[in-house]
C-alpha cells in the first residue's frame, strides 16, 4: 500500500514546555505532504523529523489561536531563503489574510514564490481541498472562537490485476487497465471471463480525522463514522473536567468516547495541559473507554 503516515511536530497545548512543542503535523500520503496547524518551532521540528521542506504544498490551520499559527510566518520566510519556487497554499479563517500579507510584506521582501490563501468557514463541513488521491474536509468543532478539525479520506483505489489469470487467458497487457476499471474479456471462442476472475479486491481506503480544539461534542462522531485513525485533543484528565468545560476542551476520557461512539480503529490524543508531566494519566483513562488509543509524542510517526 502507498504510504499514509501522520508525523507528530508539535502536540503541547498554549503553555510551551521543555517536553512538548505546540500544535503542528504533517501528513502524508502518497508522495505528497500537508502541514496541519503550524505552531512555534515549527521549522526546527521539521528538520528534526527529516521532511522535506519543498514537499510541503498546502497547510491547514485549524483556528486563530497562537499556538496553532505562530510558526506560519517563520516558516513562509524559511521556503524563501530556501529558494522555493513553488507556491504555498494556506487554508485558513478568512481573518488571518490580511495579517498575514501584512506580516509578509514586513518581513518577506522578494520571496520567490506565491503564497496562495484560500478562507475556510468552520462552521461548515466542506471539501476544501481534492485531488486524484484525496479529499480534505472541515469538521465543525467547538471551541472559543471558529474552529474547524480536518478529515483526510483517501480515494478508493482500482483493484489488483491478477496476473497469473491474465497469463492463463492470455490477455495482452495492454488490456489490463480496461480490466482494472471493471471490463470482462471474451476468448477467441466466445466464450466470457467475468471480471471478478481477474482481479482481486483493492484495499479498502483510510481515512485521518484531526480535532483539535474544542469541547467534547457528542454528535461529533456522526461525522468521523468508520474513520481509521483519529487525532483528538485531549487537554485535560476527568480531574480537570471543570478546566475543560470553563475552556472548550475536551478531556482524554471524552476523546475516547467520540472515539469509541464513531467506531474508528485507533484513537491518538494530543494538545496536552501543561500541568501534566505524564501523559500516562490521560492515556490510562481513555483505555478504559477505548482500548486501542495511544499517545502522541514529538517526532512520533503513526501508519493510518
Amino acid at each position: 500500500m502507498e504510504p499514509f503516515r501522520v508525523h507528530i511536530l508539535g502536540c503541547g497545548s498554549a503553555l510551551p514546555t521543555l517536553r512538548h512543542y505546540p500544535s503542528a503535523q504533517i501528513v502524508e500520503l502518497r508522495d505528497k505532504l500537508f502541514m496541519v496547524d503550524c505552531g512555534e518551532g515549527v521549522q526546527m521540528q521539521l528538520r528534526r523529523c527529516r521532511v522535506r521542506f519543498t514537499k510541503v504544498g498546502h497547510v491547514f490551520i485549524s483556528h486563530l489561536h497562537g499556538d496553532h499559527c505562530f510558526g506560519l510566518i517563520g516558516m513562509i520566510s524559511t521556503f524563501g531563503l530556501l529558494g522555493r519556487t513553488a507556491r504555498l497554499h494556506i487554508h485558513a479563517n478568512e481573518q488571518l489574510e490580511d495579517m498575514l500579507h501584512r506580516q509578509m510584506e514586513l518581513f518577506c521582501h522578494d520571496l520567490g514564490y506565491e503564497v496562495v490563501f484560500h478562507p475556510i468557514d468552520a462552521s461548515r463541513h466542506e471539501i476544501i481541498y481534492e485531488d486524484r488521491s484525496l479529499t480534505v474536509e472541515t469538521i465543525p468543532l467547538t471551541h472559543r472562537l471558529p474552529t474547524c478539525g480536518f478529515l483526510f479520506r483517501e480515494k478508493p483505489s482500482l483493484p489488483h490485476i491478477r496476473r497469473d489469470m491474465l497469463d492463463f487467458y492470455r490477455i495482452p497487457v495492454s488490456q489490463s487497465m480496461n480490466i482494472k476499471n471493471g471490463a470482462d474479456w471474451t476468448l477467441e471462442d466466445g466464450t466470457a471471463v467475468p471480471n471478478s476472475h481477474l482481479v482481486t479486491p483493492a484495499e479498502p481506503p483510510r481515512s485521518y480525522a484531526y480535532c483539535s480544539d474544542t469541547r467534547y461534542m457528542p454528535e461529533l462522531h456522526l461525522q468521523l463514522k468508520d474513520v481509521t485513525t483519529l487525532y483528538h485533543e485531549s487537554t485535560y484528565g476527568e480531574d480537570n473536567l471543570a478546566m475543560a468545560q470553563k475552556y472548550n476542551h475536551s478531556t482524554a476520557r471524552q476523546a475516547a468516547l467520540v472515539a469509541r461512539d464513531a467506531g474508528v480503529r485507533q484513537l491518538i490524543l494530543g494538545h496536552y495541559s501543561s500541568r501534566y508531566e505524564d501523559e500516562n494519566i490521560l492515556l490510562n483513562e481513555a483505555r478504559e473507554v477505548f482500548e486501542n488509543t495511544i499517545l502522541s509524542n514529538e517526532m512520533a510517526v503513526f501508519d493510518v
